[in-house]
C-alpha cells in the first residue's frame, strides 16, 4: 500500500508546486528571467523540497518553516517586485492550497471516519488514502477558483494589504502546523471544532484580503474617474479655444491683404515695424497648437507651451505620436505632464537666457523614444520626490512617470551632467 501512498503524495505535490508558480504569475508582475525558466526553477525546487522532507527526513510539522523559507526565497531570486508582493503571493497560495483544502478534506474526512482517519501502514502514522484523495479534489477546485478571481489581477499590493494578511496568515499556520504535528508527529487526529477552525482562518483570511482589495481598487478607480472628467473637460476647453482662435485668424486673414499692401507702400519706418510686431502677436497663439498624432497630447503640449512662454522659457516640442495608440490618455498624461512640469519647474530658477527645454518623442523600428531635456543648476542633484504642492494633479511626480512607463514594459534613465537634465523613456511597441 505504500506505492499508492506514494503516488497519491506525487499528485499532491505536484498541485502545490505548480500552484506556487500560478499564484506567482497571477500576483507578481517582476519577472526575472523567461517565463520558461522561471515554471522550471519555481516547480522543480519546491516539488523537489517537499518530496525530499517528506520521504527523506523525519521533520513532520515542523518542513512547513523550512518550507516557507524555501518558498519565498524561490519567488524572490525569480521576480523583481517589492517583498510585500512576494510575500502576500506565497502566504495567499498557503493559505488557499495546502491550509484551506486540507482542512475541508479533514472535516469531511472526520465526518465519514470520526476518529479513525489515522492508519499505520510499514510503521508509519498516515491519513486514510480517501482523505488524501479527498485533499487532491479539494485542492483541483478550489485552484480552479482562485484562477477566476486572479487572472485578471492588477491591483498593487502594499505593506498595508501585507500586514493585513500576515496576521491572519500567522494565526491559520499555527492551526496547520498543530494539524499536521498531531497527524505525523503524534499520529493522532483532532477534533471536529479544531478542523472547523482551521478551515473557517484561511476562509476568512481570503474574504478580508478579497475586501481590502477590492476597497482600494474601487478608490484608484474612483481617482482616475475624476482625473478622467478632468482630461475631457480641458480637451473640451482646448477645441473650444481653438475655434475661437480660427475664427479670430480667419478675421485677421481678411485685413492681412490689406496690411500687406500698406507695407509695401511705405519705408522701413516706426509705423511700419510696429505694424509688423502687431501682426506677428495676433497669430501667435494659433501658432501654439501642436499636431502630434495624438489630441490628448496635442493639449499637454499647448498647454505646456503656453506655461513656458509665461516664464520666458525657450519650450520646443517635437513629436510624432502618429500610430501610437497603445498608451491610454491617463498615461500620456502621467508621462509628459509631470516630466515637462518638472522640467518648467528647474527652468524657473535659471537666469532668462539659460531656459530652455526641448521634448522628442517618435516611433523607431519597434520601440517609442521619448526625450525631456532641460537645463538646470550644476548643483542641482537627481531626486524622484516631486516638490509640487498639487500632487494629484501632477501624478505624484517622477515614481508615477516611472510606474506608467513600466506598466508598457518600458524603462526609465535619468541623466544629469554638470547643467543639463535629460530624461530618456523607451517603451517597446506591441
Amino acid at each position: 500500500m505504500t506505492w499508492a501512498y506514494q503516488i497519491l503524495d506525487i499528485l499532491s505535490t505536484a498541485t502545490e508546486a505548480i500552484s506556487v508558480y500560478l499564484f506567482c504569475l497571477w500576483l507578481c508582475k517582476k519577472p526575472r528571467f523567461s517565463a520558461f525558466a522561471n515554471k522550471c526553477i519555481i516547480i522543480g525546487i519546491y516539488f523537489l523540497s517537499i518530496y525530499a522532507m517528506t520521504w527523506f527526513t523525519e521533520l513532520g510539522a515542523y518542513k512547513i518553516p523550512v518550507l516557507i523559507i524555501v518558498g519565498l526565497t524561490v519567488i524572490k531570486i525569480c521576480y523583481a517586485d517589492s517583498f510585500a508582493t512576494c510575500g502576500i503571493c506565497y502566504e495567499a497560495y498557503l493559505i488557499t492550497i495546502p491550509i484551506l483544502t486540507e482542512g475541508i478534506g479533514m472535516l469531511i474526512g472526520h465526518a465519514f471516519y470520526q476518529d479513525n482517519i489515522i492508519v499505520v501502514i510499514d510503521g508509519d502514522s498516515l491519513m486514510r488514502w480517501e482523505i488524501y484523495a479527498i485533499i487532491l479534489i479539494a485542492r483541483i477546485i478550489v485552484l480552479c477558483l482562485s484562477y477566476l478571481m486572479c487572472r485578471n489581477f492588477t491591483y498593487q499590493v502594499n505593506y498595508k494589504d501585507f500586514i493585513l494578511l500576515t496576521t491572519i496568515f500567522i494565526f491559520a499556520i499555527v492551526f496547520f502546523m498543530s494539524d499536521v504535528y498531531m497527524h505525523l508527529n503524534l499520529g493522532v487526529a483532532g477534533d471536529r471544532l479544531h478542523y472547523i477552525v482551521s478551515t473557517a482562518l484561511p476562509a476568512a483570511g481570503i474574504m478580508t484580503f478579497l475586501y481590502a482589495k477590492n476597497t482600494m481598487y474601487l478608490r484608484e478607480q474612483e481617482q482616475r474617474g475624476k482625473l478622467q472628467i478632468a482630461l475631457l473637460q480641458q480637451q473640451f476647453a482646448y477645441y473650444q479655444e481653438k475655434m475661437k482662435d480660427e475664427d479670430r485668424v480667419r478675421s485677421i486673414y481678411h485685413d492681412l491683404k490689406n496690411h500687406l499692401l500698406v507695407m509695401e507702400n511705405r519705408q522701413n519706418t516706426e509705423e511700419t515695424r510696429q505694424m509688423a510686431k502687431t501682426l506677428r502677436s495676433q497669430i501667435t497663439d494659433y501658432e501654439d497648437y501642436a499636431h502630434t498624432g495624438n489630441e490628448f497630447l496635442d493639449i499637454i503640449v499647448k498647454d505646456k507651451t503656453a506655461k513656458a512662454r509665461e516664464k520666458q522659457i525657450d519650450f520646443s516640442a517635437m513629436v510624432d505620436f502618429h500610430g501610437i495608440d497603445f498608451i491610454e490618455p491617463l498615461d500620456i498624461s502621467t508621462i509628459f505632464g509631470n516630466a515637462i512640469d518638472n522640467a518648467i519647474e528647474a527652468s524657473e530658477k535659471l537666469p532668462e537666457s539659460k531656459r530652455l527645454i526641448t521634448v522628442k518623442a517618435e516611433r523607431v523600428r519597434d520601440m517609442l523614444l521619448i526625450t525631456v531635456e532641460n537645463n538646470t543648476l550644476p548643483e542641482n542633484h537627481l531626486t524622484e520626490r516631486t516638490t509640487k504642492k498639487d500632487r494629484f494633479a501632477h501624478g505624484f511626480g517622477i515614481p508615477n512617470i516611472k510606474k506608467a512607463v513600466e506598466k508598457y514594459g518600458g524603462q526609465c534613465r535619468f541623466q544629469q551632467e554638470e547643467r543639463t537634465y535629460r530624461l530618456n523613456i523607451l517603451i517597446p511597441c506591441p
